[in-house]
């Protein structure tokens, strides 16, 4: 059977925008960078599986729902009971401007376990995406690292994105310790440019990269912003430009971008040549800027053709 798709493991959240400066009526939309990559893969036409814990509840209801409108396979995930929806709460303020409020985990160790992981997805799937969402909480670290043997078994390509939450983590120290040890697992590895500066203690792209190169990760991507994104291959480094695009909110751009990397790799295959890998970064850079143009992030329902 040949292998297509991409799996996301992650927590699903919901972020509950307010839809007046009362702050007492909110729009509920789709949130979390594992959501973001997983929910862009499938509208670049990538069949796209997301595990995780969802519980029975409205707001679990309504996370489903979401996900079937988007095409994602979400029968490998678990329910329970007891499980409630991670919520970010977004209140306007009196010059009508967001702003983060609130971040409301009323079930925090009821997480998707490692027995609970099904390999039959591994198989089924191409490339296996998770992120440092997963590592903090020492129950879904050893779903991660279970999902990581399966992904090798399977012969998935396996992908990283840092996605940094410091807040998240009991110190810098325990943070920068785990992400590090999990970065040679993956063989493609995006960092935002801050987040390589912090994992590596360095205050410049060229150091960063040079302290990364003990891990030998054979593609590593670097964003930066406006300024656009650079590619590590065999040593050699690979820049591309960001477009010029009206940026409204930033949100979710770096998943945006991941996404469109993965579709890359997902249809056209592991990259050999420097041509190929600046291809990718392309696309990838036209992708994340789309999602900078209306606020939310998954607003921008963009395609192959972005």
């Amino acid at each position: 059977m040949e292998q297509k798709g991409v799996i996301s493991l992650g927590e699903a959240f919901v972020d509950f925008i307010s839809i007046d400066k009362t702050n007492t009526k909110y729009q509920p939309l789709l949130g979390g960078a594992t959501v973001n990559l997983v929910v862009g893969t499938s509208r670049l036409g990538i069949p796209a599986y997301y595990l995780c814990k969802l519980g029975t509840d409205e707001v679990s209801q309504f996370v489903e729902q979401e996900f079937k409108k988007e095409r994602i396979d979400t029968s490998f995930s678990v329910h329970s009971l007891s499980k409630k929806i991670c919520g970010v709460y977004v209140h306007i303020n009196e010059n009508g401007e967001r702003y983060f409020h609130t971040y409301v985990n009323p079930t925090p160790d009821e997480v998707l376990s490692e027995n609970e992981l099904r390999k039959e997805v591994f198989d089924r799937a191409k490339i296996f995406y998770f992120g440092s969402g997963t590592l903090f909480h020492e129950k879904t670290k050893k779903t991660t690292e279970r999902a990581l043997r399966y992904a090798k078994d399977a012969g998935n390509v396996i992908a990283f994105d840092a996605n940094l939450r410091l807040k998240r983590w009991e110190s810098e120290a325990h943070c920068r310790q785990t992400v590090s040890a999990f970065l040679p697992h993956a063989q493609i590895v995006k960092l935002a440019e801050d987040e390589l500066h912090f994992l590596t203690g360095t205050d410049s792209l060229d150091a960063g990269i040079d302290q990364l190169s003990k891990w030998r990760i054979p593609y590593l991507f670097i964003t930066m912003g406006s300024k656009g994104a650079c590619a590590v291959i065999n040593g050699k480094q690979v820049f591309a430009p960001a477009p010029t695009v009206n940026a409204i909110d930033t949100t979710g751009a770096g998943d945006a971008f991941m996404s469109a990397l993965l579709y890359c790799f997902h249809e056209k295959g592991l990259p050999t040549n420097l041509s190929q890998i600046n291809e990718y970064l392309q696309f990838a850079n036209k992708v994340g800027a789309a999602a900078t143009t209306e606020i939310g992030a998954l607003s921008v329902n963009f395609n192959k053709k972005s």
